[in-house]
């Protein structure tokens, strides 16, 4: 654990570095309608502590080199993801879309400890979850759950596994209605705002991963 240390300290660091980098790019890209570009506030730390305690955390979850960088890469591209979502209520295609064809072909080489010989059970999360909460998210109206969302979903299903994208489903689901319950209670949001899923997805994905096996 000693050994780690230091690995931790330099990509939490990093990871600090990255979130910052991802909120500035956020508030530029994809651009706003109006042209405006977003000062650094309290999503700015959101986004660069999530990022530090993620990757500060991969070390000690992910002992290979080649697991280490593939949940590296993938971590880093949630960060960005979660910026963006943040800043403008959205999971960009070409962030979600190319995970989904990382994590199946992490799958089918066989570098995936989370898929390896369940590869089916994989393939099902990836349809079922996206599939489950579109036809939950139904009576709620257009809009009540993003296409971004579902996409993030495939691929999430597809890296994860099947216990542990439920897992993330379900700890976003309980962490975004804590939240929503803080800010109804100090009136900073009312049963009529619209909350963005995707960030508590997120920050769900993130924990699943890294729970020990």
């Amino acid at each position: 654990m000693n050994d780690l240390q230091p690995v931790s300290i330099v990509l939490g660091l990093a990871g600090l570095g990255w979130g910052v980098a991802a909120d500035r790019l956020a508030a530029r890209w994809p651009a706003h309608e109006d042209g405006s570009i977003r000062p650094v506030d309290w999503r700015t730390a959101v986004v660069a502590l999530l990022g530090g305690a993620a990757l500060a955390a991969l070390p000690a979850r992910f002992g290979a080199p080649v697991e280490l960088a593939l949940f590296g890469a993938y971590f880093l591209a949630l960060v960005v993801l979660l910026a963006t979502d943040l800043d403008q209520r959205l999971l960009p295609d070409v962030v979600t879309l190319p995970l989904i064809a990382v994590a199946l072909a992490a799958a089918l080489a066989g570098v995936d400890p989370f898929v390896a010989g369940s590869l089916p059970l994989a393939v099902a999360a990836a349809v079922g979850l996206p599939l489950l909460l579109f036809v939950l998210s139904v009576p709620f109206g257009a809009g009540a759950i993003g296409m971004g969302d579902l996409k993030f979903l495939v691929g999430l299903g597809l890296l994860a596994g099947l216990e542990r994208a439920v897992i993330a489903v379900v700890a976003g689901a309980l962490l975004s209605g804590l939240v929503v319950a803080v800010l109804l209670v100090a009136r900073r949001v009312s049963l009529r705002s619209f909350i963005p899923f995707g960030p508590f997805l997120i920050a769900g994905a993130l924990w699943a991963l890294l729970l020990p096996r």
